[in-house]
Order: structure tokens, then C-alpha cells, then sequence
């Protein structure tokens, strides 16, 4: 899959192509079934297809202060959709500028002239341009206009709920990590560079990874999870995973009450691993929440608790 970012670099001779456009924060379930559209269209055309998405996410240019808690980072984003079968990972930079883009240039400058789209395939809540003033019914007319097609995909739902990125931070911000997954398709991930801490976890038996996360990542709430650590191995030039395949981590997430910790922490006891992980870039994939955060009345109790967190973790994550 090509990865670009901006549209000053085309390849020579780019032709016609499959586009599908949004966010596309998280890659769910709602979003894969539009993706795989998408993909459909252009083999059945015997055309590339291009994923164009934005960076920084457009609220965060249009209300400063606003952007959302991000599910998924851009590199994780271009690895989900690149499994979906699509061709091209586009990144366009939303600033001011795009922003003021008025819905009928923005078709007619980056769609039709850089892009060459035959077929757009977007959400059926899809908005575009300046104010966000054009949608799918502007679309389906600008197609007739310059000579492509646009479907608008309806959006997937179960019995009770429509899937969306919204509704997910919802659950991670609860700390339904399950529910999150059953929209996703695949566990909630959270990514950071390992930083040292204060070393009370060695102290306890109990050593942590403690992440460096972005300051927009969607943490979940509160609590102590069961987690799958993925070593991605990219936190410096050079570095490689220390291990290849997931381990099981029992996670906390909060600020310590027992010691009276004031700063937010996400950190990991990756089970059975004494590896050196500092500097590494790694991911949870959030399984399950086991317990909330609690204020132990001794440290006893706390490592108590611990050993018995664990245990949940093993057994939840035993089988794969």
C-alpha cells in the first residue's frame, strides 16, 4: 500500500481511482463495511483505491481546544485499512486553509482534478467544505457534474446501538472496553513510548511499563485492565521489538490512590518478562476491565490485590 501525505507528490500519470473520505478515527465496524465498498468498486473497475483522511482531525482546526480523544494514530490507521485491501493511505493536512475551502471546489480541486475519482464511496452523514456545508445529496450532484458516481453507505448498527467513533469514546471513556471491541471489531489499543517512573512497582514485586501516551489518546477510564502488550519496537531509530508475539499485562489506570498519586498514569506488568523496555514504543489492546480504582488501607493489601489481579488476567487471556 502507498502512503502519501499531501497531493503535491502524485505519481506521473495517475489515473482515475476509487475514493473513499472521512476521519476514519478507530477503523470500526461501520467504517470497514464502507471501506470494503469502496474496495469492491475499484477492483470491480479495475482501479486503485485511495482512503483520503485528515491530519489534524477537522474539529481541532475549525474549534481549537476541541479535538476528540483519538482511537486510533495514523500509522495504526494506514495498517487497518491497508488489511481492508485498500491501495493508497492518504493524509491531507486539514489546515485553515482547507477548512475555508467552499463543498463544490473542494470536489472539483482535489476529487475530480488531483484525484480523478470514477466512484466516491462515503458515510450517508458525510460532510464536506466550508461550515461542512456540503453532503452526500451535493455530492451525488457534483458527480453528475464532473463524472463520477457516490454512494452513501448507511450506517452500520446492532439492535441497540449505531457505530460510531463517538459512541466508542463513550465506552472507553466508561471503561467498557467490551463494548468498545464489539464495536471496533478488535480490542481498543492505546500507544506509547515507555518512560521510567518511579520504580514502586519493582519495589512491590510487581514491575511496570509505564506509557507515554498522547495527550489526545482515548485512555479508558479508571481502573485496572487486562491487556495484550504488543511491542511495536519503533520508539527510537533502530529499535526493534524485544518480542515478537503479545503477552499478557495486567494494566492500571489512574493515579495511584494508595500512595496518593496525583499524575494519570497508564502502566503495564507485562506477565512472565523481565525485558528492558525503556525507549520501546508499544501498545495495549484493552480484553477486559477487572476491578475500579481502589485506596488500599496497607501495602499488604495492595500486593494483595495484585497477585489476585493477575490471576484474572491469566485466565481471561489464557486462551489466545
Amino acid at each position: 500500500m502507498q502512503r502519501w501525505r499531501g497531493l503535491e507528490h502524485l505519481p506521473g500519470g495517475w489515473g482515475r481511482c476509487v475514493l473513499t473520505v472521512g476521519v476514519f478515527d478507530g477503523v470500526h465496524r461501520g467504517h470497514q463495511q464502507l471501506i470494503k465498498r469502496a474496495v469492491e468498486l475499484a477492483r470491480d473497475r479495475d482501479l486503485p483505491c485511495v482512503l483520503m483522511t485528515f491530519d489534524p482531525h477537522p474539529s481541532e482546526v475549525v474549534r481549537p481546544g476541541s479535538h476528540p480523544a483519538q482511537l486510533t494514530t495514523l500509522r495504526r490507521r494506514a495498517e487497518l485499512v491497508e488489511q481492508l485491501g485498500v491501495d493508497v493511505f492518504c493524509v491531507l493536512p486539514f489546515t485553515p486553509d482547507v477548512a475555508r475551502i467552499p463543498a463544490d471546489e473542494f470536489v472539483h480541486e482535489i476529487l475530480v482534478d488531483r484525484l480523478h475519482a470514477a466512484a466516491v464511496v462515503v458515510g450517508e452523514n458525510f460532510n464536506f467544505g466550508h461550515r461542512a456545508q456540503g453532503d452526500v445529496a451535493l455530492l451525488e450532484t457534483l458527480g453528475r457534474r464532473f463524472g463520477f458516481v457516490t454512494e452513501g453507505a448507511r450506517l452500520l448498527s446492532d439492535e441497540q446501538v449505531t457505530f460510531s467513533s463517538t459512541y466508542i469514546r463513550a465506552c472507553i471513556d466508561a471503561g467498557d472496553v467490551v463494548a468498545a471491541a464489539a464495536a471496533l471489531g478488535r480490542p481498543h489499543r492505546v500507544e506509547g513510548i515507555v518512560v521510567r517512573g518511579d520504580g514502586r512497582g519493582r519495589e512491590l514485586g510487581f514491575p511496570t511499563a509505564n506509557l507515554s501516551t498522547a495527550r489526545t489518546a482515548a485512555v479508558p477510564a479508571d481502573g485496572v485492565y487486562a491487556c495484550r502488550f504488543v511491542d511495536i519496537g519503533h520508539g527510537r531509530p533502530g529499535s526493534t521489538p524485544k518480542f515478537p508475539e503479545p503477552r499478557m499485562a495486567a494494566v492500571s489506570v489512574g493515579t495511584n490512590p494508595t500512595f496518593s498519586g496525583r499524575e494519570r498514569r497508564v502502566e503495564a506488568f507485562v506477565l512472565d518478562t523481565d525485558e528492558d523496555l525503556y525507549g520501546q514504543r508499544v501498545a495495549l489492546d484493552f480484553v477486559a476491565r477487572l476491578r475500579g480504582q481502589e485506596r488500599y488501607d496497607s501495602v499488604e493489601a495492595l500486593i494483595e490485590q495484585m497477585h489476585l489481579d493477575v490471576a484474572k488476567t491469566r485466565e481471561l487471556l489464557a486462551d489466545g
